[in-house]
């Protein structure tokens, strides 16, 4: 097999041979390095290099060349070797226009010059570059196939859950040939849909996630009965504690509804975590965490509904609602929130029929020329109204605030206000959605006025509120009165332990009101709503659970 390719293309001779030099010290061994001078001339390399089938693993571009800059040969370059990776070389001055790369071409990295010592400012990034196309690479990928409709909620539902779980699949509508002539190889109608179609030939008819996770080859059953840590909940302090638990020798397992990531998974581009000064999606970052935690040993089952938490002894025991148990010296309550239903007459019927709630990246392609409405004034809304802002004609940001200064991020603002397809209306409620089977029009209210206005609309997407549902903790754990998990000196009260409270010493920081039961991230009452600080909880009832552990 041919060695992979880094390419390198400036239209400085000595900036393009130093890149060159630096990337053979490196990886000379295991790449072939290949340079060229201009955008035109790289072109005409991978075409070459493609027709003699040599795979191109990542290519670095300056930004700076003349008759093409930087992004718009790679943006050319992306036809002609989809599966390289792309970073732009480029000088500060140029930082904006390495930002818009990201944001228009997805580029994975901009590098700086000069890029001195190599070993701390250009091969962290060309490992990552590297990283990610040994993850992906250009080998053929077996594709699940999903029949259905884009009106219908359950095809919605299948797609969604194929998608954040990182399980590659080719939709199929029902209305064209060829979905038409799958749904008749597998002896099924319209009432079946969706209509999964695995590798090896298997037709399921309108198939629970369960079902759907172990034709996928997710792990859905447990190895054990008995484990050190549970972790429940695969967000990001879900996935933060489950690889800090694992690396620390703990077994531990992790235990997710859906998929892993929660709303952050969903983001399109998080800017603002620590380490990541190019961005990084939420299902980017969600996939590193879930190899780190599989790379340390951790369990990760998924598909699996907890109902109920139980203290017997000093075990605590998790079950499931399929009546299955596993029980674990200890558990961290990390289950995230959930979007708020949006309450107006004509939403609930539309939920998945236009009506979305988190970012729904799946229909991104067919909101192509339409007119997208963002509920919501929050980050998570402001990233999805910049990415759908690539793909829909208009997108309207609806906020029922003043002003976005309150709740969205200084640099979220600036992005939605340079995009011209994108208007943000304060002060405004949706009050009814319409459509004749799907998403059709919204009536807005201007909230000062109570004036109403009836507009089209092709997709809504939904990012209100944080409900933690932790209904299924009642008289398990104490909450608050919104139900967010209580932990540390909040249970405390004048000097006294919580009720049932057995151990002589006070509840640890983030331990509820049950020893041994650790809570961290958003259903933890008075946390900061943020991915990092996420993060570092999980890590820290890591520390917490290995201190209760050392007193058993």
């Amino acid at each position: 097999m041919p060695k992979p390719v880094l390419m390198t293309v400036d239209d400085d001779p000595g900036v393009s041979r130093s890149v060159a030099r630096d990337l053979r010290r490196r990886y000379g061994q295991d790449y072939r390095i290949v340079r060229a001078e201009s955008g035109a001339d790289a072109l005409d390399a991978l075409r070459e290099l493609t027709l003699r089938g040599e795979p191109v693993a990542a290519i670095l571009a300056d930004y700076r060349m003349p008759q093409m800059n930087g992004i718009e040969f790679l943006e050319q370059a992306m036809d002609v070797a989809p599966h390289a990776r792309r970073a732009l070389l480029t000088a500060y001055a140029d930082t904006d226009a390495a930002i818009q790369a990201i944001n228009v071409v997805d580029v994975d990295h901009y590098l700086l010059k000069p890029w001195d010592p190599p070993e701390e400012k250009l091969y962290p990034v060309v490992d990552a570059l590297v990283e990610t196309w040994r993850a992906v690479g250009q080998r053929p990928v077996d594709e699940i196939r999903v029949v259905g409709h884009r009106w219908s909620a359950e095809s919605f539902a299948a797609r969604d859950f194929l998608a954040r779980n990182s399980v590659p699949y080719r939709w199929y509508s029902c209305d064209d040939a060829e979905g038409a002539r799958l749904l008749d190889a597998a002896g099924a109608g319209t009432d079946d849909l969706p209509v999964i179609v695995t590798t090896d030939g298997t037709a399921l008819r309108a198939p629970s996630d369960a079902e759907i996770a172990s034709a996928c080859g997710l792990t859905v059953d447990p190895a054990g009965e008995f484990y050190d840590l549970i972790v429940i909940g695969g967000g990001p302090a879900g996935l933060g504690s489950a690889v800090y638990g694992a690396s620390e020798g703990l077994d531990t397992v992790l235990v997710e509804r859906q998929a892993t990531g929660g709303q952050a998974g969903q983001s399109s581009r998080i800017e603002n975590y620590l380490g990541f000064p190019d961005g990084v999606s939420g299902a980017q970052l969600t996939d590193r965490a879930r190899r780190q935690a599989a790379k340390f040993g951790a369990e990760v089952l998924t598909a699996r509904d907890v109902v109920a938490l139980e203290a017997r002894g000093s075990a605590r025991v998790v079950k499931f609602g399929d009546g299955t148990e596993i029980a674990a010296h200890s558990v961290v309550l990390a289950t995230g929130v959930s979007y708020r239903s949006l309450d107006a007459p004509g939403v609930a019927e539309l939920a998945g029929r236009g009506v979305f709630y988190g970012s729904a990246a799946t229909e991104a392609p067919a909101c192509a020329g339409e007119d997208v409405f963002v509920v919501g004034g929050a980050n998570s809304a402001g990233q999805a109204a910049v990415f759908f802002a690539r793909h829909a004609a208009t997108v309207t940001v609806l906020v029922r605030g003043p002003d976005l200064a309150a709740s969205m991020s200084h640099y979220l603002i600036k992005q939605l206000d340079a995009i011209d397809n994108v208007r943000v209306r304060t002060g405004t409620e949706v009050v009814e959605a319409c459509g004749d089977g799907h998403l059709q029009r919204l009536v807005l209210a201007d909230r000062s006025t109570g004036e109403r206005e009836t507009l089209d609309a092709g997709s809504m997407f939904v990012f209100i509120g944080a409900a933690p549902r932790t209904e299924w903790l009642d008289g398990v754990v104490e909450r608050d009165a919104r139900g967010f998990v209580r932990t540390g000196p909040d249970l405390v009260v004048n000097g006294s332990p919580p009720p049932g409270w057995n151990l002589d010493r006070a509840p640890y920081h983030l331990e509820s009101s049950v020893p041994g039961v650790f809570v961290a991230g958003d259903v933890r009452a008075e946390s900061v709503k943020r991915v990092a600080s996420a993060v570092g909880e999980g890590a820290m009832a890591v520390t917490l659970v290995h201190r209760y552990l050392s007193e058993q």
